[in-house]
């Protein structure tokens, strides 16, 4: 059976200078005016896809001060031309230093000696590297912030939206190219590296996570792992994947089933997708992440099936797979225009099978608009 094209080259589905821009050069300035309230004088940006955000640079190794009237980001050689390269083109005007750690520490020394209070992202710093920091930084009072760029990230504009988007139309179009697949008593493993490979040859740069393929007893399981246990009929498939584009990533949920399923796997997969159903017509501006969990749940208990709910509703989705809000039980997260977040209800029987569906979804100002699109129709 053929799964899909094979030709030498597959074209993208996208151009990435067809996207629209991201607006990188306003986000340190949006950051500086944070600073006050977080009770500092000066940021030290640790993690990276935080420097990503604020400058558009995508090297592995680099640390960023951020000042009110300036900012320095130092990182090593590797990096030389690629942080002046990546900053220009994001219209980031700000120093560099380059070179090795003494080299970058002395430099944000320095920078340091005017900031009475430097704060360091407090979820991004091991205790070694605070310690380190305290002797660095022994001007400074070391100031613990937490969320102080992720709470700029919550809202993307038209660039970041537009990437994710792209994503999940990688991954709409892979899913469709390959999900036959899973009818020719393929292994769990070997779904997932062609479902993988698809993506890369739709323009992925590479999967957003692992990703899951779970079939029969092990989709119970709700973040199992792909084995080589061999798909079969009568059974339920959970495929979670994502792709990413631009450092943006996607993330959608289908359940399959491999011919037709018996009346209680049935009644599982109805249930779930009634839930989900409802989750993303609940996703709106101004909407709780708590209680788009509790519509979800609701819809899952009175079908008798709340207790095998094992997880939250959904995340976040933007430069990272997991990211906030929050749409889970006991989150105060409130849904603004412009978040990304995932619904992805599910129930698991141990031993049966288990039920996963999940769209990632734009927050609108009277609803949410699902990026990702494949159908839901799940007998193959």
């Amino acid at each position: 059976m053929a799964i899909g094209p094979r030709f030498a080259h597959v074209p993208a589905i996208f151009q990435l200078d067809e996207l629209a821009p991201m607006e990188v050069a306003a986000r340190l300035g949006r950051l500086r005016e944070r600073l006050d309230d977080a009770s500092c004088d000066a940021l030290l940006v640790t993690k990276l896809e935080n420097i990503r955000y604020l400058t558009g640079f995508t090297g592995s190794a680099a640390m960023l001060h951020v000042e009110p009237e300036s900012a320095l980001l130092v990182s090593d050689g590797r990096y030389r031309d690629q942080a002046a390269e990546q900053l220009e083109a994001a219209g980031v005007a700000i120093d560099i230093e380059i070179g090795g750690v003494k080299s970058q520490l002395d430099a944000l020394a320095a920078r340091a000696r005017s900031a009475g209070r430097l704060g360091l992202e407090a979820d991004a710093v091991t205790w070694a590297r605070q310690r380190r920091f305290a002797e660095t930084f022994a001007s400074s009072t070391l100031v613990a912030t937490t969320g102080l760029v992720e709470a700029l990230r919550v809202v993307k504009d038209e660039g970041e939206v537009a990437r994710i988007e792209a994503a999940c139309d990688v991954a709409d179009v892979a899913i469709a190219q390959v999900k036959e697949m899973l009818t020719t008593s393929c292994t769990e493993a070997a779904f997932a590296a062609e479902l993988e490979a698809e993506m890369r040859r739709r323009g992925s740069a590479g999967p957003s996570f692992e990703t899951i393929v779970a079939s029969g007893p092990n989709s119970a399981k709700p973040h199992a792992r792909p084995t080589d246990r061999v798909v079969a009929r009568g059974e339920l498939v959970v495929v979670d994947f994502g792709a990413t584009v631009d450092g943006y990533h996607s993330d959608m949920t289908r359940t399959f089933s491999i011919g037709d399923p018996d009346a209680e796997l049935a009644r599982l997969v109805e249930a779930v997708a009634s839930a989900q159903r409802a989750g993303v017509r609940a996703v709106t501006a101004g909407a709780s992440g708590e209680a788009i969990d509790t519509i979800c749940r609701e819809i899952l208990s009175e079908a008798g099936l709340g207790e095998f709910f094992l997880h939250s509703t959904g995340h976040g989705v933007g430069l990272e797979i997991h990211e906030a809000p929050a749409v889970a039980q006991g989150s105060a997260d409130i849904l603004s225009v412009g978040s990304v977040v995932t619904v992805e209800p599910g129930a698991y029987l141990t031993g049966r099978g288990g039920v996963r569906i999940e769209d990632t979804v734009l927050v609108g100002a009277s609803s949410g608009r699902p990026l990702t699109k494949s159908t839901k129709d799940y007998t193959l």
